[in-house]
């Protein structure tokens, strides 16, 4: 018993002295274990520290599986590092613990509520000056890149006359490492900021070296949010990207940020992105360096294993029976010829043409099925932000598109009868690569009518390789980056997407055909312009009378509601269209 009463005493004390310790650390703002200072933003010490030993992912940069490959080199400017874009040398400076400073960072708020850090490039080539800092959650491994600039012509970058306070963290009761202010540089007359400072003191920062440049404004444009990294209470940091973008533009992605806080005042002028003046192609890869950059990374591809409708090529569709229909003449359709070399070319989707199968059942049936053997991916090679980085569309072509199935409430899994169903459906992944070296850097999948962009450091790999696993949807086909069901039309009831892996799977860059980029010869089928399947019609009221009668009258009303949030092009089939018709054939894939 006397044993028991001294361990307990010993444990007893023990606890005290750490209570005490805890004291004055709450007093230091210090650990004594990790040497790291702990303030709330009105510069008092918190009473728990939060210890960095926590393994925040950002804590970790963000490597491929497998080394990057090395390009043949074809006289090009493609993964030279740098690119010239008229009067300004830029490179690209990939965010490590090496290659730069984290300035600041918060635990609270942002993805998954894990915060915020901000870091200043420091290893930066002779020559070359900061345009801004970069920010990133820390809810993922650090991956992430930033621009820096050489002036060639010596009049293009310019230090800032003074500096201006944007935003600051002194007010916000969150677990940070010490207050974080931000400031955006007063450019002289004819310049423009692309990119702010942060500080972690109330000083302004210096006007000397270390500045951040100005950047002249013709060799600048107009840039806007890209997505949010961080948001707490009335402060916002977001990414920022050209506001004009496209296979023309000449906007170019520099990797900054902005910070907007409400009430702040006075409000800052605008940043800025900078400008590629030259847009000469040059540092676009060749069709050599393409061919390895797409063996690389050219996505794995798993259908549901419940999949009725498969993809095949196009060539296997029109020799099996493919039609085309002309307004005014529907009873004699027109057999296509294998490569589409007689369907009209150009015009517009004016509803005088339009594609289906053969009226024989059997037949009908097994072009509807498709022919995973057959299938064949098709690559539109585009430049994209001012020629930094390259966009390779990967289109696939399923012959039919099955019906859809909602979730209700109670309801897992329920038929909509026909609703959904169409001939012809094209889908597309997209991958983003960088001129500079060759690097993945986002994956853009389509889902329906809109679509989502995947940094590299949150794709699913293929084991022991670069490729990235991309996820078909059950009868919709819709392009996902994770397995599981994802519900369109909001809350906890929607139209199902469901995805999961099966022996029906292929690898993209085993059967491809590049059929749109420089120096192309583009096949017949692509300037195809009018619909791939007729016009459908689908009797929702039908569909609602039947679910009707076994539901109670209460959940009626709201089984209604849902169905007039689903997306008009599943309600009401036009027709679909081919690639080149889609408004971001020409345009960046996050056109809104």
């Amino acid at each position: 018993m006397q044993l028991l009463y001294e361990t307990y005493l010993k444990f007893l004390l023990f606890f005290v002295f750490l209570f005490v310790k805890q004291l004055s650390w709450a007093e230091t703002g210090t650990n004594p274990l990790t040497n790291i200072s702990y303030v709330n933003s009105l510069g008092y010490p918190f009473k728990y520290p939060y210890l960095s030993s926590n393994g925040l992912p950002v804590e970790t940069s963000f490597k491929f599986p497998s080394p990057l490959p090395s390009m043949p080199s074809d006289g090009g400017n493609f993964g030279k590092r740098s690119i010239d874009m008229g009067g300004l040398e830029v490179t690209q400076i990939s965010i490590s613990n090496s290659t730069s400073h984290r300035v600041w960072r918060t635990y609270e708020g942002g993805p998954d509520n894990m915060g915020v850090s901000i870091f200043e490039p420091t290893t930066i080539p002779r020559n070359f000056f900061k345009l801004g800092f970069y920010a990133q959650p820390n809810n993922r491994q650090l991956f992430g890149w930033i621009l820096v600039a050489k002036d060639v012509s010596g009049s293009n970058l310019r230090p800032p006359v003074d500096y201006t306070e944007v935003g600051n963290t002194t007010t916000l009761l969150i677990k940070q490492e010490g207050p974080a202010y931000f400031w955006q540089p007063l450019c002289p007359n004819g310049y423009h900021a692309v990119g702010l400072y942060v500080t972690t003191s109330p000083m302004k920062p210096s006007l000397g070296q270390n500045s951040i440049s100005c950047v002249r404004s013709d060799l600048t444009e107009q840039s806007e949010a890209d997505t949010w990294v961080w948001r707490i209470k009335d402060m916002t940091i977001s990414s920022l990207r050209p506001a004009t973008r496209g296979v023309e533009a000449t906007g170019v992605f520099t990797g900054t940020f902005s910070c907007k806080q409400l009430n702040f005042l006075p409000h800052p002028p605008p940043l800025f992105c900078l400008k590629n003046t030259k847009f000469d192609l040059s540092s676009m890869p060749s069709e050599n360096q393409t061919r390895v950059l797409f063996k690389t990374y050219s996505p794995w591809i798993y259908l549901h294993p419940k999949e009725d409708f498969l993809p095949s090529s196009v060539n296997w569709v029109f020799a099996n029976g493919a039609l085309l229909h002309k307004k005014g003449n529907e009873s004699i359709p027109v057999p296509i010829h294998p490569n589409g070399s007689n369907l009209p070319q150009g015009g517009c989707n004016d509803d005088l043409f339009w594609l289906d199968y053969l009226v024989d059942k059997k037949a009908r049936e097994k072009v509807k099925r498709g022919d995973l053997e057959s299938t064949k991916v098709y690559l539109h090679i585009k430049p994209m932000f001012g020629a930094t980085f390259t966009d390779i569309v990967v289109w696939l072509f399923f012959p039919y598109n099955g019906n859809a199935h909602l979730k209700f409430l109670f309801i897992k899994s329920l038929s909509l009868g026909n609703i959904g169903e169409h001939v012809g459906d094209w889908e597309h992944v997209t991958l983003r690569i960088s001129n500079f070296n060759g690097e993945l850097w986002r994956v853009y999948f389509s889902e329906h009518s809109g679509g989502t962009l995947v940094d590299a450091c949150d794709l699913e790999f293929m084991q022991g390789g670069n490729k990235p696993v991309v996820y078909s949807s059950l009868h919709g086909h819709a392009m996902f980056s994770k397995p599981g069901v994802v519900l369109q039309g909001g809350g906890k009831s929607g139209i199902r997407n469901d995805m999961a892996r099966s022996d029906k799977c292929f690898d993209a860059g085993i059967g491809y055909e590049v059929i749109a980029g420089p120096g192309v010869v583009e096949p017949p089928w692509l300037n195809y312009f009018r619909k791939w399947g007729p016009r459908v019609h689908y009797r929702i009221d039908i569909f609602l009378n039947s679910v009707a009668k076994i539901l109670p009258i209460f959940l009626r009303k709201g089984l209604r509601k849902l169905i007039n949030k689903i997306p008009l092009e599943m309600r009401g089939q036009d027709g679909p269209t081919g690639p080149k018709v889609k408004v971001t054939w020409t345009g960046d894939e996050q056109y809104s």
